[in-house]
């Protein structure tokens, strides 16, 4: 009932409803963080555009679409949430927050990023899955100090060859997609320790073992009839994973190796405030 009450209360912009939904964010929180998520809003409260010192955000799982300029005032904003709301294209407000080092967009609509993010150049974290995507914007490819980029869930179909430029990515996830090969940029990626390419449509892995940061490689739902070679000690997860590269054949029959228990995938929702 208390959620029904916030939707439709969510539609009247008074300020008593507008207090009702926002409870104890009257005033600038002591840890600088505001949690609004699930709170219903189809706006952002103006007031706290006003905590100049805010350094963390979170908007998730409300309706927004978009975001008052008035936005540009938190620029000491570290961690800004925004996924599982109504974002067609990113606010351009968004790219003006140039301390960002954690951006979540996912479970939007979205179909493209726009070039002003390149702006945004202290970001290490970066989650656009489950949007509308049909390719990964070249703006990524400028993003320098990227360490985690999840676009999962999306129609991509393959990687721009500019994604090599992104020398600190560490960790790629690129799991329900479109992907009929193994996306021949991260073949240049020496530094890469997770590549998660899970449910997509590869028929064929190369080799992996040149990669001599590698860790883990996921490429389970695949219609696959090899397994990435790997150097010693990197972590496959997927058919024949304990066994050697190619599947065992007997009487001309392949005899499929049990599946090795998949470890957990990235949170579908983000890590509890710090």
């Amino acid at each position: 009932m208390g959620n029904i009450l916030k939707a439709i209360v969510a539609f009247v912009p008074s300020k008593e409803c507008q207090k009702y939904l926002l409870e104890d964010f009257e005033e600038m929180p002591v840890d600088k963080m505001v949690d609004l998520s699930g709170r219903q809003l189809r706006r952002l409260p103006l007031h706290i555009c006003s905590f100049r010192e805010l350094v963390k955000l979170y908007l998730s799982d409300n309706n927004l679409n978009h975001l008052p300029p008035e936005l540009e005032q938190l620029q000491n904003l570290q961690i800004l949430a925004l996924d599982f709301n109504n974002f067609k294209a990113l606010p351009l407000v968004v790219c003006t927050l140039k301390q960002l080092c954690i951006l979540y967009l996912g479970n939007n609509k979205l179909c493209s990023l726009p070039l002003e993010l390149r702006l945004l150049q202290n970001l290490k974290t970066l989650w656009i899955e489950s949007n509308c995507l049909q390719y990964l914007p070249e703006v990524v490819c400028e993003l320098s100090l990227l360490k985690t980029l999840h676009a999962g869930s999306n129609a991509l179909r393959g990687l721009p060859t500019q994604l090599r430029c992104l020398q600190e990515l560490r960790t790629i996830w690129l799991s329900g997609n479109l992907l009929s090969e193994f996306p021949p940029v991260l073949l240049d990626m020496p530094f890469l320790e997770v590549i998660d390419v899970d449910r997509n449509s590869i028929r064929f892995f190369p080799s992996l073992a040149h990669l001599p940061g590698l860790k883990l490689v996921i490429y389970d739902h695949n219609p696959c009839r090899n397994a990435p070679k790997v150097a010693k000690g990197v972590r496959r997860v997927g058919r024949w994973s304990e066994e050697t590269p190619e599947p065992r054949k007997r009487s001309g029959a392949v005899i499929e190796i049990s599946l090795e228990e998949k470890p957990l995938p990235p949170p579908a929702t983000k890590p509890d405030p710090e």
